[in-house]
């Protein structure tokens, strides 16, 4: 007997339908065959299953047992297919109805108890079952209790959550399905609190600059000595971003589960991501990939911040991978079986100091570095890399006068509440300029992505603009497509202000907020 279970299997941040198809026969030599280009952890489904099996009190007669994983060409990974395999061999042997078996989709791995554990990529494969239930083709989604809450973000889809496989196979001979260990609707886990701008004295240089990067969506580096208070500048920005809206928190969910990294029993993920991993990551993990690719760093900080402390001590290699990210939005990774792509739009904030000592360019700490050891810390970052920062703000010593206890206490305008205010007033600007362009993206329309005919509408100079946007390409020997980025930051001010058009004074000050150009960083001088 041939019967067929429906589960599903991950390529990229999306799953496609996958048939579980169990040939139970009783003539010939009893045996097992798994085919359908399974992984280790499908292959080692086997010893799993049986156990379970076994474990949950289910004695199957001897058989030549064929299991096939469609569609064939498509590789198939992780030990999601423990619980459809185990359900396909009691459906194909007889001890539990085919029927209603075949109208829904399984998902969820075994333990030798015969207990059901989580799996990873479970919200994008009930986004997938949401579809088969729209189609008439599936019937609700089966998935193990950790996984319930991360399923149930999906409105509109029958979940059904059994402890294990035996109240699994309860459930498909006719008992009510298992009461789900979650709500209605499922409750957001508390994001966690961002600390406030209000409690960094000084630097109001690099706060304006923040804000400016969060109004417009632009990439960040921050350049100042050790100890004057870049990670703590860069740890506060996602305080000023805007809540994320539910599609983009249905996107920043979807990524953590495919990573693995939702907590169970998990619903939709609200605050906006903040990674900062080290600078011994290496490419693969910063960007993504690997022999089964997963998502990277830059992906699970999609719709959030990512902030590289020490910049030029990432290998140059991982440096270099930013670029696409930086650029498009998103990261592809091809394997000679096919490639999958990651979104990967999220704020770059980075952080440097001016030389290896840190102290090039300080009135208080003399620098101890020869000229060429800083023409070559410098050179690690490339020009193209650079090109692809909006902007380079310089973070100085803070004076001891400025954060002694009992000193002046922060001017309101630069608390995380004033500045979040400003930033999203600006968002509404972006947003109502590209609704009355009859635009309907999917993605927030910000102004570090303005490209094109929207560039060259809403970025238009006039002659004093101009002329002092070729006195700077000419100066600071700028790339297009440093220019390109001046422009679109000087729009970003332009928008905090409530300005229509760019005007001279905020044309200077996004060029000013270059200061690597100023100092001839891109060459390495």
């Amino acid at each position: 007997m041939i019967v067929r279970l429906l589960s599903g299997a991950l390529s990229g941040v999306d799953a496609f339908p996958v048939e579980v198809e169990v040939d139970y026969a009783r003539q010939g030599l009893p045996g097992f065959s798994l085919v359908g280009l399974p992984e280790t952890e499908v292959r080692e489904a086997r010893d799993r299953v049986f156990a379970a099996l076994r474990a949950s009190g289910f004695k199957l007669a001897p058989a030549r047992v064929t299991v096939n994983l469609a569609p064939a060409g498509q590789r198939k990974s992780g030990a999601g297919y423990d619980l459809p395999l185990a359900l396909g061999l009691l459906a194909a042997a007889g001890l539990v109805p085919a029927e209603r078996a075949e109208r829904l989709v399984f998902t969820g791995e075994l333990s030798l108890s015969g207990g059901l554990r989580p799996v990873r990529g479970v919200l994008p494969l009930a986004l997938l079952t949401r579809e088969l239930h729209a189609q008439g083709r599936a019937d609700g989604l089966v998935v193990p209790p950790a996984n319930a809450a991360e399923a149930g973000v999906v409105a509109g889809l029958p979940v059904i959550a059994p402890p294990s496989l035996a109240a699994c196979a309860a459930f498909l001979a006719g008992e009510d399905a298992p009461e789900l260990p979650r709500r209605a609707e499922p409750a957001a886990p508390a994001a966690a609190p961002v600390p406030d701008f209000a409690e960094v004295k000084g630097q109001e240089a690099a706060k304006r600059a923040l804000e400016i990067a969060a109004a417009g969506g632009h990439n960040i580096l921050l350049v100042g000595p050790p100890g004057s208070g870049k990670t703590m500048l860069a740890r506060r920005l996602p305080g000023i971003l805007p809540p994320l809206s539910f599609e983009e928190a249905l996107d920043v969910t979807r990524i953590l589960s495919v990573a693995g990294k939702l907590a169970p029993d998990s619903g939709l993920v609200t605050g906006r991501p903040f990674r900062a991993p080290h600078h011994t990551v290496s490419d693969v993990a910063l960007v993504g990939g690997g022999r089964t690719p997963r998502p990277g760093e830059v992906s699970l900080a999609h719709r959030g911040v990512l902030f590289l402390d020490e910049l030029p001590e990432f290998p140059r290699a991982a440096l270099e991978a930013l670029r696409q990210p930086l650029e498009d939005g998103g990261v592809t990774v091809s394997r000679a079986a096919g490639s999958v792509t990651y979104p990967a739009r999220f704020i770059l904030v980075a952080a440097m100091n001016p030389c290896p000592c840190g102290h090039y360019g300080d009135s208080v700490h003399a620098c101890t570095c020869r000229p060429e050891e800083v023409a070559r810390y410098r050179r690690k970052l490339s020009g193209p890399l650079l090109d692809r920062i909006d902007l380079h703000v310089d973070a100085p010593q803070v004076s001891y006068a400025e954060f002694r206890p009992g000193s002046a206490s922060v001017p309101e305008r630069w608390s995380s509440a004033a500045m979040r205010g400003r930033v999203l007033a600006a968002r509404a600007t972006q947003a109502a300029r590209a609704s009355a362009e009859g635009d309907a993206p999917a993605a927030p329309a910000l102004n570090a992505t303005l490209s094109g005919r929207a560039l060259e509408c809403h970025c238009a100079l006039d002659a004093a603009g101009h002329a002092l946007m070729e006195a700077a390409m000419d100066r600071l020997g700028l790339s297009a497509r440093a220019c390109t980025r001046i422009l679109r930051v000087a729009r970003t001010i332009a928008d905090l202000e409530g300005a229509p058009a760019i005007g001279e004074a905020h044309l200077a000050e996004a060029v000013g907020l270059r200061i690597l150009d100023r100092q001839g960083g891109r060459a390495g001088h």
